[in-house]
């Protein structure tokens, strides 16, 4: 620690060993880091307790139990009476939402994107990195304030932009799943859930903010497997009010249904947060990965073609969107559709075709009664507007659309095997090939980047190594190649995507190891965003 580091007061039980910079001191608050340690004595017991029932639904399922909705919640599905909370100021019209990691300046492009809600990403679009961790708090609270400003190394300048025009977006902040620990921060000598770490310093840097802003501090919750996990959290903010001393039910939560478990619980998801609830989004990318490590073991049946080729339109996605239209709509909750992750290229004809996929793909979602859609570029945040502006006029949701006329089985929601396309070796090799540079990225300390015009974040690590490994343990034959997928055909098509990527093979060296650790090992690890931080300083 240097000697211009802040002294941080730390209470009791609770140490936090990561470099502190000038400023930390201002997020790494006496009031946050009390709050860090009541939340974790509080409900720590109770996350182990939610991370072990979801290895139980794996071992069921590899014993030939499949996934349905539970009988002893019915009640909460059969039951027409319950709603969630009326919509929260700031998050009344989200037509269009821009997602991207919380860097400086990232920060800045995302408040002046023009979207109506900005997702400020410390999960998949953020590496955890303890600099990452606090930094981003610091940027948050200065994008709020109005205070924030960016000087690039190149001399080029960005700030903040208001117009009578154009309003700034509504912060919604997504921490870490409870499946990550923040290993710099202890209370009574066990590490924090990095989800709790995250919400703690942001309501204590940045809560009170947002009310003066006349909005609120919202939170976009990822990768919920069951709704004991969504009571956990609803747990977590009625302490965290109580704390703070603001009226229950201010702090606001779009749960993503991005895991197959969850896609037979979000009636019971929505019930849990209701007082708390700002809807469900489709979580599309982290979905595909999630019906892979749930079924990975269960036969063809449940093997997914070429990643490229597996689109909104097959029959298993398009039962879980409708679901969650209908189920939001139902209970008076928004409805949010998944990421566009097209980045503009320099080729106007690559532009063209990626635009028009783009507004097919959000005219599919406006037509299916989403509220708004996701971008994760700027350019792109008046496409998506457009398409919602046809379909919405004035209004600023469809949450009176409750399509009474979807029906969706757990039958339709299992129906893999229904999907179109192949397995090849162009598919096995754009898997490899995207899973290094990804990872490449990532350990070095940046969560998104750009690849072949797409903007690539965890879930596309996590869906392209998952891929790789079920398609080697199910013995999968290559539809272009006629090969079968083993370790020694994953080995030398790992060593020919090096031999092609630009710089030197040693730049590649650490995430090619953790790749193939991951991708060609007996067992399938549940999240590879776990060894890849142990790997962290």
């Amino acid at each position: 620690m240097s000697s211009t580091s802040p002294a941080l007061d730390l209470p009791d039980g609770v140490v936090v060993d990561g470099p502190l910079q000038p400023g930390y001191e201002q997020i790494l608050t006496r009031q946050a880091l009390d709050l860090v340690a009541a939340l974790h004595r509080e409900l720590e017991p109770r996350r182990q307790q939610c991370l072990e029932a979801r290895a139980d639904v794996v071992r069921r399922v590899a014993e030939g139990e499949d996934l349905d909705f539970d009988p002893e919640t019915a009640h909460v599905r059969d039951d027409d009476s319950w709603r969630v909370a009326e919509p929260a100021p700031g998050l009344v019209d989200r037509r269009v939402e821009m997602t991207g990691p919380t860097d400086r300046k990232m920060t800045i492009n995302a408040m002046n994107s023009g979207a109506r809600v900005w997702l400020a990403d410390q999960e998949d679009a953020n590496t955890p990195l303890w600099e990452n961790v606090v930094e981003g708090q610091i940027n948050l609270r200065d994008a709020i304030s109005g205070t924030i400003s960016f000087t690039s190394p190149e001399g080029k300048e960005y700030a903040l932009v208001t117009t009578d025009q154009q309003e700034l977006p509504t912060i919604v902040m997504r921490p870490r799943g409870w499946h990550l620990d923040e290993k710099h921060v202890t209370v009574d000598g066990e590490r924090a859930a990095g989800g709790l770490v995250d919400v703690a310093l942001y309501l204590c840097a940045s809560a009170q903010l947002q009310l003066d802003a006349g909005k609120g501090p919202y939170f976009y919750l990822p990768k919920m497997e069951h709704h004991l996990e969504a009571r956990l959290w609803n747990d977590a903010f009625v302490l965290a009010q109580d704390a703070l001393g603001i009226p229950q039910g201010t702090i606001r939560a779009t749960c993503l249904i991005e895991t197959y478990p969850a896609a037979f619980q979000m009636e019971e998801i929505l019930y849990e947060l209701r007082d708390h609830s700002a809807g469900l989004n489709a979580g599309r990318w982290d979905y595909l990965f999630s019906v892979i490590k749930t079924y990975r073991t269960r036969g063809r049946d449940f093997v997914l073609p070429d990643r490229a080729s597996v689109t909104m339109t097959a029959p298993f996605m398009r039962a879980y969107t409708e679901l969650l239209v209908r189920t939001c709509h139902r209970r008076g909750a928004h409805a949010i559709g998944g990421m566009s992750a097209f980045v503009p290229a320099k080729d106007e004809q690559v532009n063209a075709a990626a635009y028009d996929k783009v507004t097919t793909d959000k005219e599919r979602e406006a037509g299916d009664g989403f509220d708004g859609s996701w971008v994760a570029h700027p350019a792109m945040v008046p496409t998506c507007r457009e398409v919602f502006d046809a379909t919405l006029g004035d209004r600023p949701n469809q949450i009176d659309r409750t399509r009474d006329d979807v029906d969706v089985t757990a039958a339709d929601l299992l129906a893999v095997r229904d999907t179109p396309g192949e397995v090849t070796e162009a598919g096995l090799r754009a898997n490899i090939e995207v899973a290094v540079q990804y990872l490449t990225v990532w350990l070095g300390g940046r969560g998104a980047v750009a690849i072949h015009n797409l903007m690539e974040d965890a879930a596309t690590a996590e869906i392209s190594r998952s891929q790789v490994w079920q398609w080697l343990h199910q013995e999968v034959t290559l539809a272009d190649t006629g090969e079968t997928v083993t370790r020694e055909l994953v080995q030398r098509l790992t060593d020919e995507v090096l031999a092609d990527l630009p710089g030197d093979a040693d730049d590649y060296a650490a995430a090619t190891e953790l790749f193939l650790q991951v991708a060609v090992a007996d067992e399938f690890a549940d999240f590879l965003t776990v060894p890849a931080y142990e790997t962290m300083p």
